[in-house]
């Protein structure tokens, strides 16, 4: 069996820790702990402060190690380090916390220093309506017209898989220059 490695990232509290929680066939490995900063605790109780990790079998040929990393930039260093050899990654943004899109850019920023892995972006909460729209996120991010932002949300097991089955098409189009089905259907 052969494994791909997918990294979230998002800014803090974007929902990355559920995200994965809701797609893995394993409990998580999570790091989370106490969160001390008064301003971030009104968001939180707790927060990952190295990774999180959870698996998923795609097929009797593939799993997906998924790797979530801490939002704060004070834990920037883990980025780089959760980043190697990933396959591509997904952005996690908070749809309803408009205030927190500054800082989802400079990660988005620093990632693409990182990794020249290909990325889409998923805009989380989409459930609440309160939810900024797709288009306006992408205005906001500057995120170009071929890189996916798709609606998510992060606790519901089918949109994570949404979201996964995006990138991993994101994925094979940047390098192949087709989808996976596509891909499927050529080596039958």
């Amino acid at each position: 069996m052969e494994s791909v490695k997918i990294v979230i990232t998002g800014a803090y509290a974007a929902g990355k820790t559920s995200f994965i929680r809701s797609i893995s066939e394993i409990d998580i490995l999570s790091t989370e702990y106490e969160v001390t900063d008064e301003k971030e605790r009104q968001l939180k109780h707790q927060t990952t402060v190295a990774l999180d990790f959870g698996k998923l079998a795609i097929n009797d040929d593939y799993v997906l190690y998924i790797f979530g990393t801490p939002g704060q930039e004070r834990f920037d260093f883990m980025w780089e380090h959760l980043s190697i050899g990933c396959l591509g990654y997904v952005v996690l943004v908070d749809s309803c916390r408009p205030a927190h899109l500054n800082e989802t850019y400079r990660l988005m920023e620093r990632f693409v220093e990182i990794t020249d892995a290909p990325f889409i972006v998923a805009a989380n909460k989409q459930d609440d309506p309160t939810a900024l729209p797709l288009s306006y996120i992408r205005r906001r991010l500057q995120i170009p017209i071929e890189t996916p932002i798709v609606p998510c949300v992060a606790n519901d097991r089918e949109s994570v898989k949404s979201v996964l089955l995006t990138l991993l098409d994101h994925i094979a189009v940047q390098t192949y220059g087709q989808k996976v089905d596509d891909l499927q259907e050529d080596s039958e």
